[in-house]
């Protein structure tokens, strides 16, 4: 601003003298001359100076005082306002890196829990899995056993029955053929004949 106001005084300078000397030369040339222009009429010449240099020293107070301080001040703000918004979006920036990064962070954590809990679940499934076949298994083998047990009470009984049919059948056929069977003989009969039918 200090450079700016001290141009506009040279340039204030300049101009007085540039109109001092174009004066001067009117000045000479209207004596040469009668009638001219009134600017260049020598008995106005010394209010013309003066309100030359009135203006000039009133247009470098106005363009020193109020026109350059504002657009200094303008020019300054505009300065300040450019600075915070570039620092402004350098912030915002880095916080947008940070939070792809945290985002980052977070979907490695994420996929890294789910596998965890997906193994978890496997685990706990083949255990289960595991368990309910054991039980199934040791179902299996009671009702296994059970029906063999169940069979062979079958069978034994079946074998009694078939025994007990063949002792009286051969107590009719010997009875029908006209003799006499002892109970005895035909029970040893029948069981030797079983015996050989097993065997």
């Amino acid at each position: 601003m200090g450079n700016t106001t001290q141009t506009v005084g040279d340039a204030a300078s300049s101009a007085i003298s540039t109109a001092t000397e174009a004066l001067s030369t009117a000045a000479e040339h209207a004596t040469e001359q009668s009638g001219g222009m009134p600017q260049l009429d020598t008995s106005t010449f010394a209010h013309q100076v003066f309100w030359l240099i009135v203006a000039l020293v009133v247009t470098y107070l106005v363009l020193s005082k109020i026109a350059l301080p504002r657009i200094a001040g303008i020019l300054a703000d505009r300065q300040s306002r450019m600075d915070a918004d570039i620092a402004a979006a350098e912030r915002l920036k880095a916080q947008a890196v940070a939070a792809e990064a945290a985002y980052a962070q977070a979907l490695a954590d994420a996929r890294t829990e789910a596998g965890r809990i997906v193994a978890a679940a496997r685990a706990d499934i083949q255990a289960d899995l595991e368990k309910a076949t054991a039980k199934a298994d040791a179902e299996i083998a009671a009702r296994t056993a059970e029906s063999g047990k169940r069979i062979d009470e079958i069978r034994q009984g079946a074998v009694a029955a078939v025994g007990e049919v063949a002792r009286s059948t051969a107590e009719a056929v010997v009875g029908k053929l006209g003799g006499a069977a002892d109970a005895k003989t035909v029970a040893a009969a029948v069981a030797a004949r079983m015996k050989g039918g097993q065997a």
